[in-house]
C-alpha cells in the first residue's frame, strides 16, 4: 500500500538497523548487530531523544518492527512499543495515511547497551548444553528441506523450532496472540525456567519471538547474526531434521 501513518519517519532495516557489510554468505551474515555509535547516529536523527515515546510499524505483521522495537531496548531505551497489525489494520479501521517524506528534527541519542541482551557467535558456540536456543525461523528452514537464502541448510544444534509466524492469529490481518497463549506456547519449551536465545535468518524475525516473549511476561536474548552468520562458516555443526 502506499504511503505511511502521518507523521512517521522511516528507518531501513539494511541501512539503519544493521552494521554494514553484511550480505549474503558474509561473515557476519545479512544483517549485523549495528555498533553503538551507529545506533546513537541513526536513531537520533529520527528524531528520538532519551524521553522519546516511540511506536514502531511495518506492513508485515511486526516481523520488521520488531527489530526496531528490540534494537532500542537492547541500547537502553525503554519507550517503544510495536503498533498490533501494522499499517494494514491503521488502513482497516479507516486511519489516514500521506505520502512524501518525513524530515524529523534530530535529537541526541545515546545508545547504552545492556550486558547480555545481544549474544556473539563466539557466546554460541560454547554454550551449555542446557541453555535454551530457540530458532524463529519456518519449520521447513529449520528442518533443512530448503534454504532459498542462506550458505547451508538446517539448524544450529540442539535448538528448537518455534516460527515467528506461530505468535499471530490467523485473521485477515495478523494481530499478536493473547499473552496467556504465548506463554504457553513458549513455557512449553521451558522459557520460563531457562532464559532463551533466539534466532532466525539474521536477527530480525528472531525479534517478533522476542516481543511475543515479553508479551508473555518472559524474556529472551538474541544471537545477533543468527543463521545468515552460522551458516556462512564451514567448521560450525548444524543439524537437518525435526530434532534439536
Amino acid at each position: 500500500m502506499a504511503g505511511h501513518i502521518p507523521g512517521a519517519v522511516f528507518l531501513d532495516v539494511g541501512a539503519d538497523l544493521s552494521a554494514p557489510g553484511g550480505g549474503r554468505g558474509q561473515p557476519a551474515g545479512r544483517h549485523p548487530w549495528p555498533s553503538e555509535e551507529q545506533v546513537s547516529t541513526v536513531i537520533g536523527a529520527a528524531g528520538i531523544g532519551p524521553t522519546t515515546r516511540v511506536v514502531a510499524y511495518d506492513d508485515q505483521s511486526g516481523a520488521v518492527a520488531a527489530r526496531l522495537w528490540y534494537l532500542l531496548r537492547a541500547s537502553g531505551h525503554d519507550e517503544v512499543a510495536v503498533l498490533d497489525g501494522g499499517i494494514s489494520m491503521w488502513q482497516a479501521e479507516g486511519r489516514p495515511l500521506e505520502s512524501g517524506t518525513v524530515t524529523p528534527t534530530p535529537e541526541r541519542f545515546t545508545a547504552r547497551p545492556r550486558a547480555g541482551w545481544v549474544v556473539a557467535r563466539d557466546e554460541m558456540t560454547g554454550l551449555d548444553p542446557a541453555t535454551l536456543v530457540i530458532d524463529a525461523r519456518a519449520g521447513e528452514r529449520y528442518r533443512g528441506e530448503t534454504e532459498p537464502i542462506d550458505p547451508r541448510a538446517g539448524h544450529i544444534p540442539g535448538a528448537v523450532n518455534l516460527p515467528f509466524a506461530g505468535n499471530l492469529t490467523a485473521d485477515v490481518i495478523p494481530v499478536f496472540r493473547p499473552a496467556d497463549e504465548l506463554r504457553a506456547r513458549f513455557t512449553a519449551v521451558g522459557a520460563d525456567r531457562n532464559l532463551p536465545i533466539v534466532y532466525c535468518g539474521s536477527g530480525v524475525t528472531a525479534c517478533h519471538d522476542l516481543l511475543a516473549l515479553h508479551a508473555a511476561g518472559l524474556r529472551g536474548r538474541l544471537y545477533a547474526g543468527s543463521w545468515s552468520e552460522w551458516s556462512a562458516d564451514p567448521s560450525l555443526p548444524i543439524v537437518t531434521g525435526d530434532k534439536p
